[in-house]
């Protein structure tokens, strides 16, 4: 079959195993444009949910986008090639360079995303292999509430592991909804026995009740170099009383002796740049700048193919600068596809190639997603409801006879970096051998 290939890998204890993948297409929109929005009043549902916490209320799937937080969750991988980028420079320095700014890219594909992803299931996965982009990634829904969302994606070369475990607390505050993704996200290089961690920004939809939605990300990330000592600290600030520092990020990398050796800057919905840190500090002084030029080049470039630059770019480039990393253009019809990117476009394809391969709980197969994927609002409302109504009652039935729902691919302990809560990775899912997994759709 043109779409499933045989690859080889190690096993738990180094034998050599060849391992069924599946290799999506490459497809360019969606089976039906999103649904207008217009008609449709936000406000009646929210209205008394002012400072609770959301992940209990039951939205209409007008308010949806066509994915499951787990392939959301997926979309941190969008950028992998700097974690490639990372792995093949010899200096720490220029590693954590690369790593923060596939820190800031993870968060890039939310810019204008202003749809919700669907609730994932208990016990609902979702994987992806990209061979061109070199990585395998499974995730797994583990909790229910509070809702727990476990990821594990790994290097096709067992180059790099980035795993971690998202609880997201959604809150309304009247005009706006505030996602804050609670939960460490790691990065291991095995080659450097290196290990990152951060946390990401807390991400806020403005505008709900009246007016365009916009979106923003705010808050202190910290990556942590665990084996140097070394760290990225990057501000994600807020927009300001007159919109002057929307999207923007700032922020500068410590060596082991806690000395500032160079500075991050850009926007997070752009481009990153970095420039030695008395330089920006002498830019602050002088108050002065340059308009970038078209001839500037990224430090990290992905192989695949090659990034163009916007039609307007809005971050002010500080002379000495070189770029980390640019955003990806969006294809043309992305307004009318819930402002996907293209790789987002192809997080839910299906094809009969998937049949017997992916577990029958990928979501892939969930029928309410599909519907709305493929234009029809109403079935994917009644399914949404039909699915919401089995798994309350599997969970009460559970919680009647003690019968702890049990997660097949994750189990929870410490992070081993930092000691955190954790949900780890149990290994045996590429194995394809998929017995007594749940009905759940």
């Amino acid at each position: 079959i043109k779409n499933i290939k045989n690859i080889k890998t190690c096993g738990p204890n180094g034998e050599i195993l060849f391992v069924r993948l599946y290799i999506p297409h490459s497809r360019t929109s969606l089976p039906a444009s999103m649904f207008s929005r217009n008609d449709f009043s936000i406000w009646s549902i929210l209205r008394k949910c002012i400072g609770m916490e959301l992940s209990k209320i039951t939205m209409p799937v007008i308010f949806n986008e066509p994915l499951s937080f787990l392939q959301r969750l997926t979309e941190y991988m969008e950028h992998t090639y700097l974690i490639h980028q990372a792995n093949a420079s010899s200096d720490s320095i220029e590693r954590m360079k690369c790593v923060a700014a596939f820190a800031v890219s993870a968060v890039a594909s939310q810019w204008e995303r202003t749809g919700k992803p669907f609730n994932p299931l208990l016990g609902e996965t979702y994987e992806l292999v990209r061979e061109d982009l070199g990585f395998r990634l499974i995730s797994e829904q583990v909790s229910h509430h509070p809702p727990v969302s476990a990821f594990h994606a790994e290097g096709l070369k067992k180059d790099f592991v980035f795993h971690g475990s998202i609880y997201p607390k959604l809150k309304f505050w009247g005009k706006s909804v505030e996602a804050e993704p609670k939960g460490i996200i790691t990065l291991e290089l095995p080659k450097y026995n290196e290990a990152y961690t951060w946390t990401n920004p807390t991400c806020c939809v403005h505008n709900i009740i009246v007016g365009q939605l916009w979106i923003e990300q705010y808050g202190n990330v910290e990556v942590l170099n665990h084996k140097t000592g070394e760290r990225c600290c990057l501000n994600f600030k807020p927009c300001g009383l007159f919109g002057k520092e929307l999207h923007k990020v700032e922020g500068y990398i410590l060596d082991k002796s806690k000395k500032k050796v160079c500075s991050l800057y850009g926007k997070w919905t752009e481009c990153m740049y970095i420039v030695d840190y008395a330089a920006l500090e002498a830019h602050k002084k002088s108050g002065k700048g340059t308009v970038e030029k078209k001839s500037s080049k990224p430090v990290c470039t992905p192989s695949n193919h090659e990034i163009s630059l916007p039609e307007a770019d809005t971050v002010e480039v500080i002379p000495g600068s070189y770029l980390l990393w640019r955003i990806a253009p969006r294809p043309v019809n992305s307004t009318e596809m819930y402002s996907f990117t293209s790789f987002a476009m192809q997080l839910n394809e299906l094809d009969k190639d998937m049949d017997g391969l992916i577990p029958k709980t990928d979501c892939r197969l969930r029928p309410d997603i599909r519907a709305m994927e493929n234009g029809d609002i109403d079935l994917a409302s009644e399914e949404k409801k039909r699915l919401e109504e089995k798994q309350r009652a599997a969970c009460k039935t559970h919680s009647k006879s003690d019968d702890e729902l049990k997660t097949k691919w994750f189990q929870q302990g410490q992070n081993p970096h930092n000691g955190s809560q954790d949900w780890l990775f149990s290994t045996g899912y590429w194995n394809r051998n998929y017995p007594l997994l749940p009905d759940i759709y």
